[in-house]
This record gives C-alpha cells, sequence and structure tokens, in this order.
C-alpha cells in the first residue's frame, strides 16, 4: 500500500494538515515573459506513523525554479465580522494555518498529514515561447513515491515594469534589532537590513521606509533614529546625514525607486513633537520632554534648523522628486483642528514639502491639507466621487466582503489586490505592516511563528501585523506576500497591455467589497491578457 499520495494544484489555495488528498492530474500554467508563477506540490501521508519526504525538481536551463516548504503557523480563532464566504479554513481552522515559506526541500510528517511545497518559476524577458515541463518527484527514504509534471505555457507577452503606481510598507528597524540580537546601525544590522530591503522589492514594493527619526506610530519604540542629532549650544543643533546617506543608497541598491520619510508628528491626534535622540542606545536621551507639542516653540526652533538642512541632503542626493512625506497618521474626528495647525507649520517652513497621510475623513482632502490623502479603501470611493486623486490602504479592516490580505482572507481574494487598485484608479498603496512583531502598541517582541495579531485579537487581525518572518538568514516570505506580489505583477500586466480602466474586461470589478473572487475569473482574465 502506498504510504503517501501527491498531487499538483494552484497556489490560490490553501493546503491545511487536514485537507484531502487530489487526483494527480495534469497540471498546466501560463506565464508571461519577465514574470514569475507558482504553483503547489502536495503530499498527504496516508499510514500511522511518521515519515520523512523529500521533493526534487528538475527542470529546463532557461527559467528558474525554486521549492519552498510551507509551514504550518497556529490560529487560535477567525478573524472577526466576515462571513464564512469570505473566510479561508472552514472546517481547519482554529487550528493551523499554511503562511510562511521555509527554504527547505524536505518535510517530516505526522500520520495522516498534508503539507505542500511552493514552487515558484520565474520567466526570463528573452525567453522564447512554448510550453516548459517541470518534473517533480516525492521520496519517502529512497523510495519515489509521487512522480509529477507541471506543464508551463510561456507566451509571447512581456511584462514591462509598473510605473505611476508606488507601493510602501512601514519597515520597523527596531523590529529587526530585537530579533537578531543587535544595535541599530552597526556593521551586522546593515547585512541585515539589506536582505529585507531586497525582498521588499522584489515583492513589488517600490518606495522605501526611511526611518529618519523613531516612527511615531503604533506606540513608544525602541529608538532607531538614522540622523545623529548633537547639541553644540543651547537651543542649536547640528546634523550628521552619514547613516541617512548609508540607507537611502542601500535602498537604491537593492532596487527602490522613491522614499516615504518619518512622520512630522505623534499618531492619533497630532498633539505631540516627535521624540528625538541624541544616542540610540540611551531611550532617555530625549531632545525635550515627551508631552512637548505639536506647534510649540521648542519644536518649531528644531524644524526651522533641520528642514533647510533636510532639503539640501534631499537636493544633493537627487531624493526630492522621489519622495514622501507625513504630517501624522490617520487623524480623525476633532483632530483636524491639530492637523491644520501642524500641516500649517510645515508649510511654512518647507514649502517645497508635499506631504500625505493614511486618514478617512473627505474633509482633509477638500481642504486640500494634504497634498495626497490615502484613505482606506471603505471611504476611498467618497474620494473619487469628490475628484480628488487618492492612494489607499487597508489596516486590519474593513473586513467581510472587502479586499485584505489576512490570514484566514481567501487567497484568490488577495490575488485581486492589482485588479482592485487598477480598476479604481488608485495612484498607490500603504500598508502598515510588513514585520511588525511585537505585542501591539509595546516594545514586547512576540513570536510571529505562533502569535499573528500583536496579541490584540479581535481588534487586530491574524496576519494583518507583517508579511514575512524572521529567519536565520533574513526574511521568510509568507504565502499572502506571495501572491499580493503576484496581483502587483497582474497590475503590470494590465499596464503593459495598456487595458483601459473602465474596459469591458473588467466591468465586474465595482469597489474593493464587490469584485470577482474566483479563479477561474483570474484564469480567464490572464489567458484573455496574455494571449
Amino acid at each position: 500500500m502506498a504510504k503517501a499520495q501527491c498531487w499538483l494544484q494552484s497556489s490560490l489555495e490553501r493546503v491545511f494538515p487536514g485537507s484531502p488528498a487530489r487526483e494527480a492530474s495534469p497540471f498546466e500554467v501560463i506565464a508571461a515573459r519577465n514574470g514569475r508563477v507558482s504553483f503547489q506540490a502536495c503530499i498527504r501521508h496516508t499510514s500511522g506513523s511518521p515519515l520523512a519526504a523529500s521533493l526534487s525538481v528538475d527542470g529546463p536551463d532557461d527559467i528558474d525554479v525554486r521549492i519552498r516548504r510551507v509551514g504550518y503557523v497556529p490560529v487560535a480563532h477567525f478573524n472577526t465580522d466576515t462571513p464564512e464566504s469570505d473566510l479561508d479554513g472552514i472546517g481547519h481552522l482554529p487550528g493551523l494555518a499554511p503562511d510562511p515559506l521555509f527554504p527547505e526541500s524536505s518535510v517530516f510528517m505526522g500520520p495522516f498529514e498534508a503539507h505542500s511545497f511552493w514552487v515558484s518559476v520565474s520567466v526570463p524577458a528573452d525567453i522564447e515561447p512554448g510550453v516548459r515541463e517541470i518534473n517533480l518527484q516525492f521520496e519517502i527514504g529512497k523510495e519515489r513515491v509521487g512522480e509529477l509534471s507541471a506543464k508551463i505555457d510561456v507566451r509571447p507577452f512581456t511584462i514591462q515594469l509598473r510605473h505611476d503606481f508606488p507601493v510602501t510598507h512601514w519597515f520597523y528597524a527596531d523590529a529587526l534589532c530585537d530579533w537578531y540580537k543587535v544595535e541599530p546601525f552597526e556593521e551586522e544590522f546593515w547585512e541585515i537590513v539589506r536582505l529585507y530591503m531586497e525582498d521588499l522589492v522584489s515583492h513589488g514594493n517600490n518606495c522605501l521606509y526611511v526611518p529618519i527619526f523613531t516612527p511615531p506610530t503604533d506606540g513608544v519604540k525602541r529608538p532607531t533614529q538614522l540622523l545623529k542629532v548633537t547639541t553644540p549650544d543651547a537651543g542649536k543643533y547640528s546634523f550628521d546625514f552619514s547613516d541617512v546617506l548609508r540607507w537611502t543608497r542601500l535602498a537604491r541598491s537593492a532596487g527602490a525607486e522613491s522614499f516615504e520619510w518619518t512622520h512630522f508628528f505623534w499618531q492619533w491626534g497630532v498633539k505631540y513633537a516627535l521624540r528625538i535622540y541624541r544616542n540610540n542606545q540611551d531611550r532617555d536621551s530625549l531632545l525635550w520632554p515627551p508631552e512637548t507639542g505639536a506647534t510649540s516653540g521648542i519644536y518649531k526652533n528644531f524644524l526651522v534648523q533641520f528642514l533647510p538642512e533636510f532639503h539640501r541632503f534631499l537636493i544633493s542626493e537627487d531624493l526630492l522628486e522621489c519622495s514622501y512625506f507625513h504630517v501624522s497618521d490617520e487623524p480623525h474626528g476633532d483632530h483636524i483642528i491639530n492637523y491644520r495647525a501642524a500641516r500649517e507649520m510645515l508649510r511654512e517652513l518647507a514649502p517645497w514639502m508635499k506631504v500625505m497621510d493614511a486618514l478617512s475623513d473627505v474633509s482633509y482632502g477638500k481642504e486640500g491639507l494634504t497634498d495626497m490623502p490615502i484613505p482606506v479603501i471603505s471611504t476611498a470611493p467618497q474620494y473619487a466621487e469628490a475628484g480628488i486623486p487618492a492612494w489607499t490602504y487597508f489596516c486590519c479592516g474593513p473586513r467581510g466582503e472587502y479586499l485584505n490580505r489576512l490570514i484566514d482572507t481567501p487567497l484568490t481574494k488577495i490575488r485581486m489586490s492589482g485588479w482592485l487598485f487598477y480598476r479604481l484608479k488608485a495612484l498607490g498603496f500603504l500598508h502598515w505592516g510588513y514585520n511588525y512583531w511585537y505585542k501591539s502598541q509595546t516594545q514586547q517582541m512576540i513570536d510571529p511563528y505562533t502569535e499573528q495579531s500583536g496579541a490584540a485579537w479581535p481588534g487586530w487581525a491574524y496576519g494583518d501585523t507583517f508579511v514575512v518572518y524572521p529567519g536565520a538568514d533574513g526574511p521568510v516570505d509568507s504565502i499572502r506576500w506571495e501572491i499580493f506580489a503576484e496581483s502587483l505583477q497582474d497590475f503590470a500586466i494590465l499596464q503593459t497591455a495598456d487595458i483601459d480602466h473602465d474596459s469591458d474586461m473588467l466591468s465586474e470589478i465595482k469597489s474593493y467589497c464587490d469584485f470577482p473572487k474566483s479563479e477561474d475569473w483570474i484564469i480567464s482574465a490572464m489567458k484573455k491578457l496574455l494571449g
């Protein structure tokens, strides 16, 4: 009797430990040149004793094939406020959810478990169109238990680089320091940050966050301030941009095209000045008390001295035209009074600075308080109706039928991200959670392999706080991150094909909560695009 059943399946459907086996039927995926596609090689143990299985791959030399093991993480609950039709894992969760992608080609299996391996195929731009065959073999010990074949149908279509659509994720240098036990900006830190920058860019994130100051978001953070500030005389400041320069040049070498800079004022109220430090190793080395007002004289005096130096740095490094600046994150309600005052102070001191912020009240856009509003996807239609160009974002919510990227969001929904951004004419996308590995709004690290909500469920959702896990040799991608990257590739395909935003082909995409959510729709649309 066979010890295992093996099969291939799409990367748009998760494989859980209890997933049933499927027939080992022929498998084919279409691909564009200069693109990447993925699928899964799956195995289900059919006996009562543990066993070790391995996967090997043999493919043609003109494509690159990468294998990673799909790992499981414990998820204690479904995310809330979402109907069953918009949840993945019914019958499997609460329990173990597939998410991290480990750089491994073998797995140790318990009785009657299913596991999968993520197969990524990179297709060069200059490859000859035609069908390539990839052969995959599962082995238990030295016994071959499954021989599978996947056909990659490479079409003549060549994807051009995505343009005019910045994508940024907030990058937490403090989390890298705390997880890897390094100090900010020592040599070992720079090698770690390089790997994470390269991962961001390789997944379609073309705008890199620059912590010139410690980010004033989600609580008081460990100091990770690139800019060195000294006070040679009372009320006078001196600035050293050497680490800022190293960060931006490293990001450019990783492929970054634009840069997002730290917010200038505290989050959720715009009440306080930034916490700026003399020394990253001394958390008490603040230049002024934490309760210093946002538009206070002491902070304004600092900005009067800093902003001209910052402007000169940006010009000298040819960064000004590819930079994005912030006032304060997620102002709402009566915060508009403080926001207006802070914005006016920046406008007075730095008339060259254009700002953007994640916010949802359309009043900010109508008043012109921000140069580029970033409304959450549930209120983005209000900006569109008012004729105000905008980026967009989601953060923990909205949930339900809306687009999101949570650990129980169906992968077909995540894959529609790029289609939605394109169809609904978003000018950019921002997300706060690339590698936030902390308990919510604290400096207490969590283990992301066991907790995916910042220990704040149900307010914070499983899968919202990060899309990569920390690995021994850099980031461990998640399947959510891979599929989101493929969705951004879809955006680039739509751009390359010069598809009209109002094309009949996209007519079923109505809004961020009303859009096709099936793999069949995605496959059909891709066939039309790739020819």
